[in-house]
């Protein structure tokens, strides 16, 4: 049913929740799980105080720690895996990321590390259900 999975994380508490449904489903279905963190390029940061280079760079670090995370929980459970970080605006580059490697199933946390925790789903993952770039699975960390 699906043969490329992707997980798009930012290392929320959603995102987390997100990965355990995404190697849960790349094991059921033998799929290649790709792992992917964007690096966001429009930056609050682009004045004299903080230089935008090495805030980028701090979040870069950051992804990349997730995603080797990731990827040895999905090497433990013998699931074949790709990490890349993106950079950019996150929906786009995950949409299309997905529509180049003809991603059968995206899977994403209802709410990133957005300030805007009141919305129902965050912004990022809103665009990508509307794209239709593929079926995307939306999953919450549980809040009793």
């Amino acid at each position: 049913m699906y043969d490329e999975i992707l997980l798009a994380t930012d290392g929320s508490d959603d995102a987390a929740a997100a990965a355990d449904h995404a190697l849960d489903h790349a094991e059921r279905y033998d799929a290649t799980l790709h792992l992917v963190s964007v690096v966001e390029t429009r930056t609050a940061y682009d004045n004299a105080i903080v230089d935008p280079e090495t805030v980028a760079g701090n979040l870069r670090k950051e992804a990349r720690k997730t995603l080797d995370l990731l990827a040895e929980r999905a090497e433990a459970a013998g699931v074949e895996t790709t990490t890349e970080i993106l950079e950019g605006v996150p929906h786009e580059a995950i949409e299309n990321y997905a529509a180049e490697r003809d991603v059968d199933l995206i899977l994403l946390g209802t709410q990133g590390r957005s300030a805007f925790k009141r919305a129902l789903l965050g912004s990022t993952t809103d665009s990508i259900v509307r794209s239709r770039v593929a079926p995307v699975l939306v999953v919450g960390e549980d809040r009793d």
